[in-house]
């Protein structure tokens, strides 16, 4: 699983880092860090915390060759 973040897009809402804390990550103030390639025991973390982002700002890529976001 490969996730990407459009930071253009994200606001610094921060429910990623509730919802999946290993994988994302707040820096200083509002600065949004995170691990591109999470483990795949961490999916289900992962989708919510994408699922949950208010700006549609995290996209995943499940490295099978199907491509999926938060609304999908």
């Amino acid at each position: 699983m490969r996730i990407a973040v459009d930071l253009n897009r994200c606001q610094g809402y921060a429910q990623c880092v509730y919802l999946a804390h290993k994988d994302f990550r707040l820096t200083g103030q509002e600065a949004l860090t995170y691990e591109p390639n999470p483990d795949d025991e961490r999916r289900l973390q992962v989708e919510r915390a994408a699922a949950a982002c208010p700006v549609q700002a995290i996209v995943i890529d499940r490295l099978d060759g199907a491509k999926g976001s938060a609304t999908s």
